[in-house]
């Protein structure tokens, strides 16, 4: 069964291939139904070998296919490691990835280039199946240079608008800062492991000792590309502009593919990170950070998308948190129940912004809870989720990384509490100001919603409130199943199939938690409903701190002030220097002897055989004498 896991892979590339070279013959429909065909079926075979681990019948393990590069010192094969984590973030891939494709199909019909669409989404799902896949650190980074291609290519998918084109520019770029740090990695790791193996690699960390120079280095770098690709502080700036692209683009970005990967890599690489506290306590801070940070600032946008962005930023620095914690499978059940709920918001989003003809200004909606019905009960699963109530899958996966961060230090406690109070605020301020009240944007106009974008929003919702029961810890009669099923894969997790407090100080801790969120919930019932308050244009430019968290404390200005201006400046002032006077007169004078030597050369081609044939003679005993010289 695992020598065949290449099947999987095998799937998208097809749906690439095909809808890609046909994509001005075959049709639209074709197109949309083949490309989510492909990854359904790369999903069946997940669940197949998914299926295969739950039972037993299966061991985790490398299967190689080929010899990608074979020296003396350097030996890379093309091949796999099919395991518990692997397995996963596979499922989450195809599930999710195909319950957006289908969404798509309904999407995106009326777009021009549909083929085009569905071909770069099936490209997607190629490399991030890659990714995490992959045996080896080499072959991960070519699924991760992949994903950072197909997200540029995908977020500016309407390239006509030049503010389209920036944004992918800009995801672009930031990525190649981080990838830059992982190249280095690679190379650090090579050095000291003489492999890349993970196998290899994670069998010779027991050679090492904690806190030791070269690992410490390592996984800074490895930090620094998963920062990059995760969106944390301070490389975050790119996930906001993302929503350039189509809505379900949004959604695969932000809930299944891209953002994972870098807590997919370091929870892969947990052997070398445990071995670095530096690191870690890094991790932790940059998560905890970014977790505020992100959560202050959707506090005040007023942009649907935007608003769902920040929200990924900040749970993506509560997995931060949760692998700082050395928590790496909190962190994993956080990613995978992320993937529910944040799959669901955003593709729930866009049937808003479908039928408000492409507004996404909360201030200028309202009022169309019992306009679309479907999409606000599966809207409100989602916002139910994300804030931790339960039984909702967030419940489980936050409660997790709280327990962590209070077995670890009560101030870090707080601070993600004080995490979770904002993720329930702003997001109930987006559920009522979109869907309560009275509409105050445009005509609605309301299509039929069709079964092909309603029935992946009903999935989603059910896995959004089914997706926690996965891992029932033991204080509600569970035994921690997706801790148990993923611990053969990560190296020193926090949760040894233990409780981390008692049972009191466990109920005490989540009716803490609880409590504090129905308050905040209710704050924003207050403020939106029963005050009806609006947010005004300008209104926050009026106050300093609103201002200040409105204008996303001014990250980009200031990356625009010492970054960007002063590399402006010094192109423009090498222009004439450097480009003009040097390189200019490098080329040019290339040219200028090549065509002169060529106009003296050619006076020898007489046509005259003797003169040739003396010639040839001549550069014969020259060659000759030459060799005998030296």
């Amino acid at each position: 069964m695992l020598a065949n896991s290449w099947l999987v892979l095998l799937f998208p590339l097809l749906g690439f291939l095909i809808t890609g070279i046909g994509y001005k013959r075959l049709s639209a429909s074709f197109c949309g139904v083949f490309a989510s065909l492909m990854v359904f079926a790369s999903f069946l075979y997940s669940l197949i070998l998914f299926i295969g681990f739950k039972n037993g019948d299966s061991v985790a393990s490398i299967v190689n296919f080929a010899d990608w590069i074979n020296s003396e010192k350097l030996n890379i094969s093309f091949g796999f490691m099919i395991d518990p984590l692997s397995l996963t973030m596979m499922m989450i891939i195809t599930g999710v990835g195909f319950l957006i494709h289908v969404f798509s199909i309904g999407y995106m019909h009326n777009d021009l280039r549909v083929n085009t669409y569905f071909s770069q989404l099936n490209l997607f799902t190629f490399s991030m199946l890659l990714l995490v896949m992959s045996s080896n650190y080499l072959l991960m980074f070519v699924g991760w240079e992949g994903v950072g291609l197909c997200s540029y290519l995908l977020i500016g998918f309407w390239y006509r608008e030049k503010a389209f084109n920036n944004a992918a520019r800009k995801a672009f770029i930031i990525n190649r800062i981080g990838d830059l740090g992982f190249i280095i990695g690679l190379i650090a790791m090579f050095t000291c492991f003489h492999s890349l193996d993970f196998t290899s690699v994670f069998t010779q960390t027991l050679k090492f000792e904690s806190g030791n120079t070269i690992i410490t280095f390592i996984t800074l770098m490895l930090f620094l590309g998963a920062i990059g690709k995760s969106a944390q502080i301070p490389l975050f700036t790119w996930l906001p502009d993302a929503m350039a692209g189509p809505t379900p683009v949004s959604a695969l970005i932000h809930a299944a593919t891209m953002v994972t990967a870098g807590v997919y890599l370091i929870a892969r690489s947990s052997a070398l990170f445990i071995l670095s506290p530096v690191t870690m306590n890094l991790i932790l801070i940059v998560g905890i950070a970014t977790t505020l940070l992100a959560a202050f600032i959707a506090l005040m946008q007023n942009d649907i998308k935007k608003v769902l962005a920040y929200s990924t930023i900040s749970q993506l620095g509560y997995m931060f948190v949760a692998l700082g914690l050395s928590a790496f499978t909190s962190s994993v059940f956080h990613l995978t129940t992320h993937a529910f709920f944040k799959a669901l918001l955003f593709l729930a989003a866009g049937s808003v912004i479908h039928a408000y003809k492409g507004e996404q200004d909360i201030r200028k909606m309202g009022g169309i809870r019992k306009t679309l019905p479907l999409t606000y009960i599966v809207f409100f699963t989602g916002v139910l989720a994300i804030s931790g109530i339960p039984p909702f899958s967030g419940f489980f996966s936050k409660d997790e990384i709280l327990s962590a961060a209070y077995q670890s230090n009560i101030f870090i406690w707080l601070l993600l509490v004080i995490g979770a109070m904002l993720t329930c605020f702003y997001m109930f301020r987006l559920l009522f100001l979109v869907f309560h009240g009275s509409n105050r944007g445009d005509t609605l106009d309301i299509p039929k919603q069709k079964k092909v974008m309603t029935i992946p929003l009903v999935m989603l919702a059910i896995l959004s409130f089914a997706g926690g029961f996965l891992n029932i810890p033991e204080l509600f009669g569970g035994n921690f199943n997706f801790t148990n099923f993923l611990k053969s894969s990560v190296y020193g997790n926090f949760f040894k199939n233990e409780q981390l407090h008692s049972d009191q100080t466990e109920i005490i801790l989540l009716l803490t938690v609880l409590s504090l969120s129905c308050i905040t919930i209710y704050f924003a019932y207050h403020k939106y409903i029963i005050k009806h308050i609006i947010p005004e244009p300008d209104s926050v430019q009026r106050k300093l701190i609103p201002n200040v968290i409105y204008r996303k404390f001014y990250v980009d200005e200031l990356y625009y002030s010492i970054i960007i201006k002063p590399y402006n400046w010094i192109a423009d002032k090498m222009l004439p220097a450097i480009e003009k006077h040097f390189i200019d007169f490098v080329v040019n004078s290339i040219g200028v002897v090549t065509m002169a030597v060529g106009n003296r050369l050619r006076l020898i081609q007489t046509g005259n055989i003797g003169f040739y044939m003396f010639i040839m003679v001549a550069a014969i005993i020259t060659f000759i004498a030459a060799i005998v010289w030296f």
